[in-house]
């Protein structure tokens, strides 16, 4: 973390009061920031979503590597080896008998000078090509094709995370400092009425009690005032967190009226269609599907043809003649016959990896309805709860303002006065959270339906495409214009593909989807 950003977060943390107070303290934007402003920051630098993108490009080369089983494999190899050989004294000579004894008394020298050298290399070019790999190459490239559909929705789901704790975090602080407006207007007022109440008991109109009820009162509205900037602070400081800079002056969010459906049972059928979460597993059973058919192309045989170029000879002195040239060219076919059970043991563990990944898309498809009807009820609620708590502060203003005008004439005493005054706060406040509820529920709905994205919310933002670096990889250095035909038949003449089990006779094998439970009757108005 920077020492830049270290410090921002920092102001956020120590630094209380209004937006509008704060602007001296921190460095806050010219211009009030929207949403889109937030959104848009943190789609370009937010280091979670950043990170996302960077697996998702290392995660396209597994194409790449998976195709290479079908690309030719070119090595050059050369070497050089010096030689010495030093033969010992006694193998260099021939013993003799000079007196006539019998007994070799003497070592006649030997010719040579018993120290033999020799200087020679090789060099050699080797192709090989596979022809045919049984399928193995075919089911590993639809594996990887799975895998990186998978990663993109993996993608979607993060980036949508990312949004909807912007969104939060967004809405979290517009509350807060709404809070804090609200506690420091409580505040004043019971300031004044303390003044007020003072006042009065000098003339004698009313006795200490009431005196010493407005002292209460003020010194727990000043305690509730910094509780609030507390909470405002920790807010500031997960919105520089995820966005990367202190909030400003925050505009009113923009309603999401226009992406959510009018019924509960179209929210549904999108979320079975786009919930990223949902994809993903969904492309997981593919990609263990394609590998029970790699597993089961391990026991078909491979064609590969293989060439070789290979000089060899005398290093020095340097003389072209006395090197060979070796020429080489085989057609393999490998044929596997017995492997002590080690094929049928994998094939058999694929196949249950893979009962793993089709049932966990049920069990997913079950958590993204769930995700879907609790959101949506909430939504309901809390739209029924905006209404409520509006109509709850006017109420409350009319109440407040009628018992201090009452209080003037004698009709009410200090403590309805406070009374009154605190219904009021208190109401206001439920109303900003009744608000903010509200927004992210209606957030929540969008993640979980697969809609919220940046190119929804924030259209003129360029956006980041998770498929041109594959399409650049499809075609990258090491292609080959044979690579085509050759993968036309690893495909045509692999094994058979594993028919899919299935729950019923006559049924699929994920099974219909579930019904959405009828906990909702009534579409949320649109605002």
């Amino acid at each position: 973390m920077s020492k830049s950003f270290r410090g921002r977060l920092l102001a956020a943390i120590f630094t209380t009061g209004l937006a509008g107070g704060l602007a001296g303290a921190i460095a806050a934007p010219a211009r009030a920031e929207t949403l889109a402003d937030a959104i848009a920051l943190a789609y370009e630098t937010n280091p979670t979503l950043q990170a996302q993108r960077a697996s998702q490009r290392a995660l396209d080369e597994t194409y790449v590597q998976a195709r290479s089983g079908w690309r030719p494999q070119v090595s050059l190899s050369g070497s050089e080896t010096f030689l010495e050989t030093r033969t010992p004294a006694a193998a260099r000579g021939t013993a003799i008998d000079t007196n006539g004894d019998g007994i070799p008394d003497t070592l006649a020298p030997a010719r040579g000078s018993g120290i033999r050298r020799s200087n020679s290399g090789s060099a050699g070019l080797n192709f090989s090509q596979p022809i045919w790999t049984g399928g193995r190459t075919a089911a590993a490239v639809s594996a990887t094709e799975a895998d990186i559909m998978q990663g993109r929705e993996t993608l979607r789901r993060v980036e949508a995370q990312v949004l909807q704790t912007v969104v939060q975090a967004f809405v979290d602080v517009r509350r807060d400092q709404e809070g804090v407006r609200i506690r420091q207007e409580n505040v004043t007022v019971l300031r004044r009425q303390l003044e007020e109440s003072k006042a009065r008991f000098d003339v004698g109109e009313i006795t200490r009690t009431d005196v010493a009820q407005s002292q209460a009162r003020l010194a727990a509205a000043q305690a509730l005032l910094s509780s609030a900037q507390a909470q405002l602070a920790i807010s500031r400081a997960g919105y520089a967190a995820v966005v990367g800079q202190n909030p400003g002056e925050l505009e009113p969010v923009p309603s999401l009226a226009f992406l959510l459906p009018g019924n509960p049972d179209d929210a549904f059928a999108v979320a079975e269609k786009y919930n990223p979460a949902l994809r993903a597993q969904q492309f997981a059973e593919q990609a263990s599907r394609a590998r029970v058919a790699g597993a089961r192309a391990e026991r078909m045989p491979t064609l590969s043809v293989r060439a070789s170029l290979g000089y060899s000879g005398a290093v020095e002195p340097f003389d072209s003649g006395r090197w060979s040239r070796n020429v080489q060219g085989a057609a393999v076919l490998t044929v596997p016959l017995f492997s002590g059970g080690l094929v049928t043991s994998r094939i058999r563990q694929s196949v249950e990896r893979n009962n793993v990944d089709r049932i966990t898309i049920e069990a997913q498809h079950r958590a993204v309805l769930q995700t879907v009807t609790q959101a949506w009820n909430q939504l309901v609620a809390s739209r029924a709860n905006i209404e409520s708590t509006s109509e709850a502060v006017r109420a409350a203003q009319i109440a407040a303002e009628g018992t201090r005008q009452e209080q003037q004439v004698g009709l009410r005493t200090t403590l309805d006065v406070l009374n009154a005054e605190q219904e009021l706060r208190n109401n206001e406040l439920s109303a900003s959270a009744a608000r903010h509820d509200e927004y992210l529920s209606a957030a929540t709905v969008l993640a979980a339906m697969g809609r919220l994205e940046a190119r929804n919310l924030v259209p003129a933002l360029a956006q980041y495409d998770s498929k041109s670096n594959f399409r650049r990889l499809r075609l990258s250095w090491g292609w080959t214009p044979w690579e085509e035909p050759i993968s036309v038949i690893d495909r045509a003449l692999a094994a058979p593909p594993i028919p899919r089990p299935t729950d019923r006779p006559g049924e699929a094998a994920i099974g219909p989807g579930l019904q959405p439970p009828p906990t909702v009757t009534a579409a949320p108005p649109r605002r």
